[in-house]
């Protein structure tokens, strides 16, 4: 997720030069490690070829809330695993693939198109957004947040996708000001009567990710360390959403067992302590960093039964069931916010091999 500098579109308007937060108001309890430590930022590459057919079949699972991970047009391991929870949840053969019978389920669902164009408006461009951000944990909690470095890592995440994949669908010349045209994959602007409970931040943290307010609710959750994935399912037994994760590494791996989810702690700061981190660096202090979506956490953390362990979002979505974790289960920023619309306190989580 984090693409340091102006990457490949050109990032040449006032709107997008590096602002300083105004300061926010106290945050929620903040979640406790050990959880996704920081992550390098990656180093661009060759822009990726993009499939406006895989888009597609990745654009109607995401809308189903079969998460195929990042939208990118491209086959993988992600993909094949939202169409087998599809397939699953529609009593079709569980192939991982578009074959015939899934292609005629997808389709009843709506010829959604794979790509739309939006008009870029000022707020889309008024951050603010941060600029690069250090690696440490003793420079991170000097910012007042961890929020997005630019515009088109904010729109990237808005539309579930990657930078990298926003300059494959538009000219390597476009300039992201007012009133510019903008492809991006057609994640479709959702229902937003939210709880009235919900506070503003958190609202507009949902709308900024577009993810609707009209989810299933879950009786429990299963978090499969050798599918890498979390699937939903409702007071009925039936499965009706599944996600990629990230489930833990050797060193720290999954806590097998059956769980609670306590709660959810939304655009939470994060308490770094390196005595729970075996990879942390000599000399590292405990630091308090700051809330936003390039937090170690993302944007939400649901607190489980077992100590330390969460249920959170990630910076890096590109990485999520590719890389390690600290033990916890890591998800893309959207899924996350999407799961704790399904979940309440008491919600039983079962994590199995």
């Amino acid at each position: 997720m984090r693409l340091a500098g102006s990457a490949f579109l050109l990032l040449t308007s006032a709107a997008l030069t590096a602002q300083t937060p105004p300061p926010k108001p106290p945050a929620p309890p903040a979640a406790q490690g050990p959880a996704a430590a920081p992550v390098a930022a990656p180093t661009p590459s060759t822009t990726p070829p993009v499939d406006p057919k895989i888009m597609q079949v990745q654009v109607v699972l995401d809308l189903l809330g079969f998460g195929p991970g990042v939208i990118d047009g491209k086959q993988g391991q992600s993909l094949k695993l939202a169409l087998s929870g599809f397939q699953t949840a529609n009593d079709l053969p569980s192939s991982g693939t578009v074959d015939p019978a899934t292609a005629a389920a997808l389709q009843r669902f709506g010829a959604t198109q794979p790509v739309r164009e939006i008009v870029l408006t000022p707020p889309d461009l008024a951050g603010p957004f941060v600029g690069p951000i250090p690696h440490g944990e003793d420079e991170q909690a000097k910012l007042p947040t961890l929020g997005y470095q630019n515009a088109l890592e904010m729109l990237a995440e808005r539309y579930h996708t990657t930078p990298a994949t926003l300059i494959a669908l538009n000219s390597p010349d476009t300039k992201l000001v007012p009133g510019t045209k903008l492809r991006v994959p057609n994640v479709v602007t959702p229902d937003r009567a939210y709880p009235p409970q919900a506070k503003p931040e958190w609202k507009a943290t949902l709308a900024g990710l577009n993810v609707s307010s009209k989810q299933p609710q879950a009786d429990h959750i299963v978090v499969s360390k050798a599918k890498k994935s979390l699937s939903v399912y409702d007071a009925q037994q039936k499965l009706v959403a599944q996600f990629p994760v990230t489930t833990g590494s050797t060193h720290d791996p999954l806590p097998l067992g059956d769980w609670k989810i306590y709660g959810a702690d939304t655009n939470p700061k994060f308490h770094y302590n390196p005595k729970l981190f075996w990879d942390a660096k000599a000399g590292d202090q405990k630091a308090m960093l700051p809330p936003g979506p390039n937090g170690p956490v993302g944007v939400v953390w649901l607190d489980l039964s077992k100590e330390h362990y969460g249920i959170h979002g990630t910076p890096e979505p590109q990485n999520i069931g590719r890389t390690a974790s600290h033990g916890c289960v890591r998800m893309t920023n959207w899924d996350a916010a999407r799961l704790a619309l399904m979940v309440k306190p008491g919600t039983k989580a079962i994590f199995e091999e």
